[in-house]
């Protein structure tokens, strides 16, 4: 099969809004192919690459997006050839590499036709989208292999992987899925929750609900056999030598084997959380000191348990899991929380953890099981939303599905001397109608062109929702919005009527 062919049917698929027919035209790309050539497109269908990282950041993949070569008019390039050039890539290393790299993928993005190259963008960039989430590759997979959806989809949360899980599922089936065991220091992709707009979302899909406080701080994983411990990021990594302090936790509790699931944060003298960066501040020294452990003190508060002693409870309904942890935890490095059945209380809740400083609250289902790497319906987060009125002053080009349009927006506010204070960027919350008519209007205000960047006369607000604002060193203002997407264009709003510096800075001091 070639890239192009591959990249079409994407494509194809991404146009269609039947869930089954999705599941159909992906198992029928996967019968069209057998041996190692199924399992390059099976690891690309789940979005990754055959060999994994091949040490190309996101900056590295923007140069390539920016300046894209022209594409090849005819391409033959197979999915068997696109995985020996990326090994290729994968292999360079030693002085001189990261401009290597780029060449590299230069040369095989001159290769590709225009499909494939929009494919493979996308896939380095870590944002391929075939309108096909993994519940729906993985039922494509499930039906092609002959096996029972959730022997994959267990197979999937033991291994953190669906491309290795489905490779298995087609060559060895059954038999070879039930081979997959939860494994000591081989971290499960964590879960994830589902925005909510309020406590009573929650109340309405369950009741009751355990409501516990969401803490802004950095997601960790730790295992624990006897006498070793260690401990896992959000992204899997292993950053046990950074938080000596949740090492020395964990080895208090009275277990043999452990896989606790939680967060790890700084808290001020009256337990109130620190900003999110100052806990970051820690996971950049590989050997913290005694003095950056004074300054810096980490703590770990665990919310889920998914192994304890010989017993797993990645099936256990969460109501079984929270007493679990609860029966092995000491209060300081359990999250609090609470069973509500009533939207006021849950509220009162809500309001007095935000007023002490934290992120909001997470929502769960008792009943609910762990589904590790899932962004599923069992988990909701309750955050409090701020918006603001901003200028756009300018954007960048798309790539990918939005290659051709001006994408990721430079956002500022106006000081009290009319200068703009850039405050981040957002692509998100974007329609293609809203990119389309952004692109024409933008282009109508542009002043200049640079590196991929058009800037642009600041006359379009834009209402942005945001979780919170940051310290950032990055811009000039010394702050950046968190977690920024596009509410609204507000054409009834000139750059007079935006929201000031000042007003964003009141913000942060709330």
């Amino acid at each position: 099969m070639t890239l192009e062919t591959l990249a079409e049917s994407a494509r194809d698929i991404a146009s269609r809004s039947s869930r089954n027919e999705k599941i159909e035209l992906l198992r029928g790309l996967l019968s069209q192919v057998e041996g190692r050539e199924q399992a390059v497109l099976i690891a690309l269908l789940s979005g990754s690459l055959p060999q994994g990282r091949i040490g190309v950041g996101p900056a590295a993949v923007s140069k390539l997006a920016q300046a894209c070569p022209q594409p090849a008019p005819s391409s033959m390039l197979t999915l068997l050839d696109l995985e020996e050039e990326l090994a290729g890539v994968s292999a360079i290393s030693g002085k001189g590499s990261v401009a290597e790299r780029q060449t590299a993928l230069e040369a095989l993005l001159r290769r590709c036709g225009p499909e494939g190259q929009s494919f493979l963008l996308d896939l380095l960039g870590g944002g391929l989208r075939i309108g096909a989430l993994s519940g729906v590759v993985e039922a494509a997979i499930a039906r092609e292999a002959g096996v029972h959806p959730d022997s994959l989809r267990r197979a999937v949360t033991l291994s953190g992987s669906l491309a290795q899980a489905g490779w298995v599922a087609v060559t060895r089936g059954e038999e070879g899925l039930s081979e997959f065991k939860i494994e000591l220091f081989r971290p499960l992709a964590p879960m994830l929750a589902s925005p909510s707009d309020d406590a009573v979302s929650a109340l309405e899909k369950w009741s009751p609900a355990f409501f516990e406080l969401k803490l802004d701080g950095a997601r960790i994983q730790v295992h624990r056999e006897e006498d070793v411990a260690k401990v896992f990021s959000r992204t899997l990594r292993d950053v046990t030598v950074s938080v000596p302090e949740v090492v020395e936790a964990v080895l208090r509790l009275p277990a043999r084997r452990l896989i606790l699931d939680g967060e790890v944060l700084s808290l001020t003298e009256d337990g109130r959380p620190r900003p999110f960066q100052e806990t970051m501040r820690r996971f950049g020294r590989s050997t913290p000191d005694e003095l950056s452990r004074n300054e810096v003190p980490l703590s770990p508060h665990f919310f889920d348990l998914l192994l304890c002693d010989e017993q797993e409870f990645l099936q256990a309904s969460f109501a079984a899991r929270r007493e679990a942890l609860e029966g092995l935890l000491p209060a300081s490095c359990l999250v609090k929380g609470s069973y509500f059945e009533e939207p006021v209380s849950a509220q009162k809740f809500f309001e007095q953890a935000v007023t002490d400083g934290f992120e909001g609250v997470m929502a769960k289902n008792p009943r609910g099981t762990y589904q590790a790497g899932k962004r599923g319906a069992d988990w909701l987060k309750l955050k409090p939303t701020h918006t603001l009125d901003l200028v756009v002053i300018a954007a960048e080009w798309g790539s990918g599905r939005r290659k051709g349009w001006l994408s990721n927006l430079h956002l500022a506010a106006p000081d009290r001397n009319g200068e703009l204070v850039m405050l981040g960027k957002t692509f998100k919350g974007l329609t293609d109608e809203v990119l389309a008519w952004q692109t024409e209007q933008l282009l109508k205000r542009e002043v200049r062109r640079g590196r991929g960047v058009v800037h642009v006369r600041p006359e379009l607000v834009v209402e942005i929702a945001f979780n919170d604002l940051q310290d950032s060193p990055q811009y000039p203002g010394g702050l950046a919005l968190r977690f920024a997407r596009v509410r609204r264009y507000r054409p009834d709003k000139t750059l007079s009527e935006a929201d000031s510096f000042e007003t964003v800075w009141a913000l942060r001091k709330e």
